[in-house]
């Protein structure tokens, strides 16, 4: 006997899954074409650095604040969001990036890590998707984060409200009094305060962050105490 016919709200159904499924293969093998290396557009103003005393690797640099405000990404700079945790300061940094990421036309992918074995895999699973910009927002991803960087030197990456205690060159953090968590059995700082972590302190961090990657002022700590 002949199966019966699917019905048309079989049919409607199966199209609308195939459709999203082919949908989500053709996003995520958009960042497998040619990209061009990502340059700033704008420049960065007076205060941001000494042009006469360039910072050394592993720095600290307090930049006057707004002077960031002038560069922003190419339009469809890769970034890949890796977070971790659900407290209130990691929430404000999440939110932070997905606004600006909204607001500069970048192209976004977040990978959130659940529980302390994923931390790793979510940091190689970033690395596999081959960005721009690996941006971490969450203190448990400091440890993992100094322990993938220095083997994947090619690669930027991005901390925003904590630092690492030895990074990179190819690691820059954006932190402030309030933040400052540096992980390795440092603990956490003595004037951490996670209500420090507010709507503007967060989408200056990803800001001045940003543009000192895109300026090739890498390896270093941009401090936000003033804003």
């Amino acid at each position: 006997m002949r199966p019966p016919l699917p019905t048309a709200a079989v049919l409607t159904a199966a199209a609308a899954v195939a459709a999203a499924l082919a949908g989500g293969c053709s996003s995520a093998d958009s960042w497998s074409q040619p990209h061009p290396a990502p340059t700033p557009v704008g420049t960065l103003g007076p205060g941001f650095i000494d042009p006469a005393t360039p910072p050394s690797p592993e720095a600290t640099i307090t930049p006057r604040p707004g002077s960031w405000a002038g560069v922003h990404p190419p339009k469809g700079y890769r970034v890949v969001l890796v977070t971790a945790g659900a407290d209130r300061p990691t929430k404000a940094l999440v939110s932070a990036v997905q606004d600006w990421a909204n607001d500069e036309h970048v192209d976004l992918r977040t990978v959130a890590a659940d529980a302390p074995p994923d931390y790793v895999p979510s940091l190689s699973k970033a690395l596999g998707m081959k960005p721009d910009l690996i941006v971490s927002a969450g203190n448990d991803l400091v440890d993992p984060l100094a322990m993938v960087t220095p083997n994947h030197l090619s690669q930027q990456f991005l901390v925003v409200g904590a630092e690492l205690a030895e990074p990179t060159r190819n690691v820059t953090a954006v932190d402030w009094s309030g933040a400052s968590f540096r992980g390795e059995g440092l603990g956490m700082s003595s004037t951490y305060n996670a209500e420090s972590f507010t709507a503007a302190r967060c989408a200056a961090a990803i800001d001045a962050g940003v543009a000192a990657v895109l300026n090739d002022r890498t390896g270093i700590v941009v401090w936000l105490d003033a804003v």
